[in-house]
């Protein structure tokens, strides 16, 4: 008997890392995959965050931060370094 193969997470769930004001972050945020896309892109990821922020504070008694920015969790960041790299080797 053939063992069925289960779905990837990343059809359920998108991963996100959120940024705050006080320059805090936290990584691997779960937003349900159905929300996102469309016009809005990862807009309403935000406010699935905030929501889940509200309810964290709620629990805690604790007043949520501010979120600055968000980014899906494992794309690559531009360093700012202020150098670029060539191609070419003594250059």
């Amino acid at each position: 008997m053939s063992r069925k193969k289960s779905k990837p997470l990343d059809a359920e769930f998108v991963m996100f890392d959120v940024f705050y004001e006080d320059g805090s972050r936290t990584s691997n945020r779960r937003v349900p995959s159905s929300i996102l896309g469309g016009l809005d892109g990862d807009e309403p990821a935000r406010e699935a965050i905030m929501e889940q922020d509200r309810l964290i504070a709620e629990k805690s008694g604790r007043p949520s931060l501010a979120i600055t920015s968000i980014a899906r969790s494992g794309k690559p960041t531009v360093e700012k370094t202020g150098k670029e790299k060539s191609g070419r080797k003594g250059g």
